[in-house]
Order: structure tokens, then sequence, then C-alpha cells
């Protein structure tokens, strides 16, 4: 039986945090933990781990760019030493609250920038494994599939995932579709469901120019703040397990 799991990005809005994000839970198995940077605080980092443990959702932090202004979702141009820096405390935060709560952080995933940069900036990849290895060398990396940054945190020694995406349009090269296009999200959840089922069962994409790409990922990513984002989640999860897929978490312990 095909096996994945489905991951989404938490812990980053107050005003999402009771009604959408618990719903969101109950649909997903691996929760990306906002820790401070481009998003959250100590208080919503509290909270989204009782959620989370509550429905026994695997806990991973969520670093991003030290950016609010902008939600890390644009590239700052940061000595790599500071960001090594920026990058280990914020997963740090999230171990140590995680430990308070009797939880474990099993991933690290970054956002945003962060993510798309380091996808194919192998330098930038590998201050990103500096930072989680002064954590702990135990937690799995979460990247795009594909992407040369699963390589580099392989030759560092970290287990990887390679993640797709439920909820976003692809380009012809496998990249993600940048969000000043309006097109970037997909809004539909019959339309996402499709995309992961074809993509969980297929392992293939279809590009915005209609190509099918190849693509192998063992978890696939629903953003919070996508509009519909709990009836996407729900119809994702649905389709797929309708599939005789197995939607699970794939963080070893």
């Amino acid at each position: 039986m095909t096996t994945i799991d489905l991951n989404s990005d938490v812990g980053e809005r107050e005003d999402l945090a009771v009604d959408v994000q618990e719903a969101l839970l109950d649909s997903i198995t691996s929760a990306n933990i906002a820790c401070g940077g481009h998003a959250g605080d100590e208080a919503l980092m509290r909270l989204t781990l009782r959620q989370a443990r509550a429905r026994g959702v695997a806990i991973g932090a969520h670093p991003g760019y030290p950016d609010r202004e902008n939600f890390g979702r644009l590239a700052m141009d940061m000595p790599a030493a500071a960001l090594e820096a920026s990058i280990a405390s914020q997963v740090h935060d999230l171990v140590r609250l995680a430990g308070e709560a009797g939880l474990e952080v099993r991933f690290v995933k970054p956002h945003g920038a962060l993510y798309n940069q380091a996808a194919q900036d192998e330098e930038l990849a590998r201050t990103m494994a500096r930072a989680v290895a002064r954590v702990s060398r135990e937690l799995t990396l979460v990247g795009l599939a594909g992407s040369p940054a699963l390589a580099v945190w392989k030759r560092a020694g970290f287990r990887t995932l390679a993640e797709a995406f439920a909820d976003r349009r692809y380009e012809p090269d496998g990249s993600l579709r940048s969000r000043r296009f309006p097109d970037a999200v997909l809004r539909s959840p019959g339309e996402a469901a499709e995309q992961a089922l074809r993509i969980a069962v297929q392992h293939e994409v279809l590009a915005r120019d209609g190509a099918a790409l190849p693509i192998t990922a063992q978890t696939l990513c629903i953003h919070s703040d996508s509009p519909g984002a709990v009836e996407l989640a729900r119809e994702v999860r649905l389709r797929l397990e309708e599939a005789d897929v197995f939607v699970a978490s794939q963080v070893r312990r």
C-alpha cells in the first residue's frame, strides 16, 4: 500500500489558532510549527503543541527568515553566521517548549523564502544543516522533492523527507510558481485533491503548462493560510484514502 504524510504549516496566526488550526490538525499527520522567526510566539507554540498532542500529530519546527513584516516570504541578505544562529535559536525554542510538555520535535522544515532558496542554493542548505545540528542531528530535514538540498542534508548525516505540495502550482522546471502570480495557489479542494493523488499514486505532477513532471515525495503540504484550507485538507485526505493511500507520518522516531 502506498503511504504518504500530510503536513501543514501551523502556529503562524493567532486568528486561525482555534477553529481553522484545530480543524486542519484533524486531517493532517504532521504539523510544521512556526517558532518565532517569520511568525508565532511562545504562547502560540504552546497552544499548537497541545492541539497536535491531542490528535497524535507528529511535531516539527518551521523556522524562517526573521522577518515578521513580510511573513518570511522575501529573501533576506543575512550573513551565514547570523542566519545559522537565528535558525538554531528558533528550532531550539520549539524543542524546549515541546520537552516541557513531554513531546518530541521530530523534524525541521524551513519556511517561505528560506525553503525556496535552500532548495537550490547548496551553501544555504549547508547553513541550514549546521543550524539544525546545533540542536540535534536526530531531527529529520524536510525539503522540496528533487532539489539539491536533500542531497546536501544527506551528506551532512541527516535523514530527509522529500516534500511536494497539494495546494501550489508547479513551474515546468519543477519549482513552485511564485506567489506573485494569482494562480500560484490551488484554491479548489477538488483540484488540490487531484494533484495530491497524482503525486502519491502516479509519482508525477502537472506543471502550469500541462507537462507531466516526475516527482517522488513522502510528504504533502497544505498551507494553513490558503483560502478554504480546512475543506481542502479534508478533501485531499478523503480522496487519498478512497484510493487506498495510507495517510500517516513518515518521520521516524
